[in-house]
């Protein structure tokens, strides 16, 4: 039996990064991995997607190279180089965490880890060897898999996941694609982008539903006029397989229709790995598919933690990590503060693309807070409309009494990549006067959200 400071049961943004700041800290630290390092984010979810999306975004550019003053005649795309590049991003990538572990003389356990009572676990590897490892610290960060519902049943060839998605051996003609979250719409971007005929059809009444209302709106707009079929408030009730291609019948309002199509993509949510890992053994507590811990990730068990989609917070690579970090530095005795769960920046990399921080304004108005809310359009943004990307907007939700930020909302070509100035900002407790002082540089995107500020206190200039 090996003894180790800290164990950590599962190698994705949360097992890997806990690790690392593990190893950091002092502590003598192991990872245990049953199949590549890196997890579904690096090899199958976060990384390989943007892959894919970039190649789409290339293709949309040069179709539309006149747009630009320019000329690329017989444009076309090679789907299969297209998936390859991906993998090779993901291959690189889980390369890199490989390097990160021995550089921080962390110890790679490959296998399946089961936990065990009195702080150990045990490891099957490929050949059916056990192996047992002891730890004064188990850190739980098995991650999540696609969430399959009763009537779409997947079989990984015409009902598929996240998974198949991003490796397919052909293009499908046509592609439905049930449910509307980051997932599911950045597979419709891609997929209708490369010149699949795409459907989605999504359960609430807005599409991206946990995003403000605006949002999802415009982004309903853009996505129709890229040629994607939108059909909201409908359930997909069953799918026919018998056939060469799939019939999904879809509930509506105004009744049932079915649909047709090569291929169904099921990206109705995440299901956390919590079977089969020892939990019962340990008698560690569970509530609806979550593993139960308290501010700093401790389950009911001594010893034993859990970080990442496994627990009740926002299933998010970042969020993922920042809990890795923050347990084991409580683990270290540092002193640290909870995770602000209310300032976790979402983001869905399709085009045009969507961020948020905060609350919706239906949210602070169902919470009776006094608002004043502010919206700038990149429509009336000079690097947007020279990009030539100019759908979108920002909109921003300040408390009108003290000037808080409470929210704020972007859709537009590289959002993902402005939405941390409002989450510092809301960190610092900063307020919509404190950002009009602050100097936006000019031509940026990033203007439009001292605009969109401007906006709220009646002071918009370029509106």
């Amino acid at each position: 039996m090996s003894n180790f400071d800290v164990i950590v049961l599962g190698s994705g943004p949360g097992g890997y990064v806990t690790a690392i700041r593990a190893s950091q800290l002092g502590f003598k630290t192991a990872i245990i991995e049953k199949e590549n390092l890196g997890g579904v984010c690096l090899n199958w979810g976060c990384i390989p997607t943007k892959a894919l999306l970039k190649s789409a975004q290339v293709f949309q550019y040069l179709q539309h190279a006149e747009d630009y003053g320019l000329k690329a005649e017989g444009v076309d795309k090679d789907f299969d180089s297209v998936i390859k590049r991906s993998r090779g991003v993901a291959d690189g990538m889980s390369k890199g965490v490989q390097f990160l572990m021995k550089k921080n003389k962390i110890e790679v356990i490959n296998g399946y880890g089961t936990l065990k009572p009195k702080k150990k676990v045990s490891v099957k590897d490929e050949s059916g060897k056990e192996t047992e490892y002891s730890a004064e610290h188990i850190i739980i960060a098995t991650g999540a898999r696609s969430r399959e519902l009763p009537s779409l049943p997947q079989d990984g060839k015409k009902i598929i996941g996240y998974r198949e998605a991003m490796s397919l051996k052909e293009q499908p003609k046509s592609m439905i694609v049930v449910g509307s979250g980051a997932i599911g719409i950045e597979f419709a971007y891609f997929y209708n982008s490369m010149g699949t005929e795409v459907t989605v059809v999504e359960y609430l009444p807005n599409i991206v539903p946990v995003e403000d209302e605006e949002v999802s709106k415009q982004l309903e707009r853009s996505f129709k006029k890229a040629g994607v079929k939108i059909k909201t408030s409908a359930e997909v009730t069953s799918v026919d397989t018998s056939g060469d291609g799939v019939k999904a019948t879809v509930k509506t309002a105004k009744g049932e229709e079915v649909l047709e199509a090569d291929i169904v993509l099921s990206a109705v949510g995440i299901k956390s790995n919590i079977e089969n890992i020892g939990l019962e053994d340990v008698g560690i507590s569970t509530d609806r598919d979550k593993i139960l811990v308290n501010d700093y990730y401790q389950t009911n068990i001594p010893g034993y933690y859990a970080i990442g989609d496994v627990t009740p917070g926002q299933a998010l690579a970042h969020v993922a990590s920042a809990e890795g970090i923050l347990c084991v530095e409580k683990l270290a005795g540092m002193h640290v503060e909870p995770l602000d769960y209310g300032n976790i920046p979402g983001c869905t990399y399709c085009m045009p693309e969507v961020a948020s921080v905060g609350l919706t304004e239906k949210q602070a108005k169902e919470k009776g807070l006094d608002i004043k809310v502010g919206k700038f359009p990149f429509s009336a943004s000079g690097k947007a409309k020279a990009s030539g990307n100019a759908d979108g907007f920002v909109k921003v939700i300040f408390d009108a009494k003290y000037g808080e930020w409470l929210g704020c909302h972007m859709i537009g070509n590289g959002v993902t990549d402005m939405i941390a100035e409002a989450v510092v900002a809301r960190k610092l407790e900063t307020t919509g006067h404190e950002i009009l002082k602050a100097v936006h540089p000019h031509p940026t995107m990033s203007e439009a959200v001292m605009e969109a500020v401007a906006a709220a206190y009646d002071e918009v200039i370029h509106l």
